[in-house]
């Protein structure tokens, strides 16, 4: 992987932290482990907040070090990266609101991981790509909304979590708002059991007539469409640290079972060099287009998000080849990343979401 654009004794830090702390977890977090211990930790390193300035409690660094970061989790543990994603994105959520009440309320707390927040915006984005119906509806009340609805899964919840979501008002427009933990009217209950990511701490939820205050609005229906345009090329591009840091991993496996499978590990599809190769090129591309933030082109950026889902397909399938039936125990890391990849692909935007979006934005390009 490309050198690190995190300080060095940052990164270090956080190599150290990921080393000691999560790697021990990983097959309890498969099975269920929420790991909130380590995403505090690692609130408390900044990061989360790499992106974002050292006033809201961010490194002051920029976004491909955000991606940097999701990336290095990733190579031990894609469900942990997985939430290390959720819980950058509410602070990117919140550090492009024009709310600066929301900002002074959470942004601090979310950054520095004090607060774990989740992102409940899946069924949103669906809708305005017009795949399917929003589920969470609203109305003016005074200065606030008044919210119902429900959302079959999100993830990075807890009883004492954030969430960040978006509703269908009845006259017109969006709205984005965070409901903070306990607010009345709001509930949890568990989902169906998962092939993996069990330990990403996935709920259902349902809101049923729950107040949303002026203080907790991100965007209101003025600005919402200006607004998701702001976030959205991050929001995509730090899904690609999941990939990256899987693909990553699943070059560690097929350069250490090719010190003993070489001979007939060299008939197989996607060899050493040639994944490496890619995931070098998808991550420059995904760096380049990370530090012209909201002016990078969004095609460009949709499709290298697919890519990364494409080749960590392709990667974790081909480790797991070279590994053999050694790769097939449920011990193994590379079954795992197997179910993790799958899960970048299926993950909002998923593999079919994102190319239904090119197709869309290709044909004026190509009439």
């Amino acid at each position: 992987m490309t050198h690190s654009t995190l300080p060095a004794d940052t990164d270090g830090r956080i190599e150290q932290l990921i080393r000691d702390t999560l790697a021990p977890q990983v097959e309890a977090i498969d099975r269920g482990l929420y790991p909130g211990d380590f995403m505090r930790a690692l609130g408390r390193l900044g990061g989360f907040g790499a992106a974002l300035p050292p006033q809201t409690g961010g490194l002051g660094r920029d976004l491909p070090a955000q991606i940097d970061v999701i990336a290095q989790v990733a190579r031990t543990c894609g469900a942990t990266s997985f939430l290390v994603w959720c819980q950058a994105t509410c602070a990117w959520y919140l550090q492009h609101s024009h709310n600066r009440a929301v900002q002074e309320r959470y942004l601090q707390a979310v950054a520095s991981g004090r607060l774990l927040a989740g992102t409940g915006m899946s069924n949103a984005v669906k809708h305005l790509a017009g795949i399917e119906r929003i589920n969470l509806r609203g109305h003016r009340e005074g200065d606030g909304y008044r919210i119902s609805g429900a959302l079959p899964w999100v993830s990075n919840l807890g009883p004492d979590h954030l969430l960040i979501v978006a509703a269908a008002l009845d006259d017109g427009g969006y709205v984005m708002f965070a409901i903070p933990p306990g607010a009345e009217g709001l509930t949890l209950r568990a989902c169906p059991t998962f092939s993996g990511l069990e330990g990403s701490g996935t709920y259902g939820v349902r809101l049923k007539d729950v107040f949303v205050p002026p203080q907790d609005v991100l965007s209101g229906p003025e600005q919402f469409d200006a607004y998701v345009q702001d976030f959205k090329p991050g929001f995509l591009l730090m899904q690609i640290g999941m990939g990256a840091g899987l693909v990553q991993a699943s070059l560690d496996t097929i350069h250490a079972t090719n010190q003993r499978l070489q001979h007939v590990n060299c008939y197989l599809d996607d060899q050493e060099g040639d994944l490496r190769q890619a995931l070098q090129t998808l991550l420059n591309q995904t760096h380049e287009l990370a530090r012209q933030g909201q002016a990078a082109p969004l095609l460009s950026v949709l499709r290298a998000r697919a890519l990364g889902s494409e080749l960590s397909l392709r990667a974790t399938q081909s480790a797991a080849l070279h590994a053999g039936a050694a790769g097939y125990l449920m011990s193994s890391p590379a079954q795992r990343r197997l179910r993790e990849a799958l899960f970048v692909a299926i993950v909002t935007p998923a593999l079919k979401h994102l190319r239904k979006e090119i197709h869309a934005l290709e044909q004026p390009q190509a009439a």
